[in-house]
């Protein structure tokens, strides 16, 4: 049985919840505050597990959004001793998908249908534009954070540069030209099974 309970499933829903919320830009960009809370506060991933969760998602086909499903999986079945532990393990891990999926999509879904309708009925209002234009540093920003939080835990540029050469170069590519990300995505695999990351 998961050393865990209602508590900590109700926290880590809630947390999911409030990070809905911040989701500007996808959950994607939500991934450093992800990071602190998983890894560093609670300490229910350790670094490697965090880095892998994103990384195996992101390869998969499906929605982006998929990253947050396997997290919630690898903090369930840390939870419940590993998929040894048998069918309650599988069971809590599927309870910590649920959570985690429910408390990021939810209020994200709900309050972007809302805002879409009020948005396509206003979307000549000067403040409508505005606010439009206003939200893709916002975007970059986010996104520009995760990249070095996902970078950041491999350890430092003097020790380990591979990870950090790997982001930039990528970061490149992604801005001045039309490589699929996949692409990327495949480089990155090799790079990690040749040793050099």
């Amino acid at each position: 049985m998961p050393a865990w309970g209602w508590p900590e499933l109700t926290t880590l829903f809630l947390h999911f919840v409030s990070l809905s919320l911040l989701a500007i830009g996808g959950a994607i960009t939500t991934v450093p505050e992800m990071h602190r809370f998983l890894v560093t506060q609670q300490a229910w991933l350790a670094e490697d597990q965090f880095s892998s969760a994103i990384a195996l998602a992101q390869a998969a086909p499906g929605p982006n959004v998929l990253f947050v499903a396997v997290l919630g999986w690898t903090v369930g079945m840390n939870a419940a001793g590993g998929a040894a532990a048998g069918a309650p393990a599988w069971a809590f891990a599927s309870a910590c998908v649920f959570a985690a999926m429910m408390g990021i999509l939810l209020p994200s879904a709900t309050l972007t249908y809302f805002a879409a309708r009020w948005g396509q009925r206003n979307r000549e209002r000067p403040t409508v534009r505005a606010f439009k234009l206003a939200m893709a540093p916002i975007v970059v920003a986010l996104l520009v954070a995760t990249g070095w939080i996902l970078t950041a835990g491999h350890g430092s540029w003097v020790s380990h540069p591979g990870p950090y050469v790997l982001t930039l170069v990528s970061a490149a590519v992604v801005w001045r030209t039309r490589v699929h990300l996949l692409w990327l995505l495949g480089a990155g695999a090799l790079a990690g099974a040749w040793g050099w990351v």
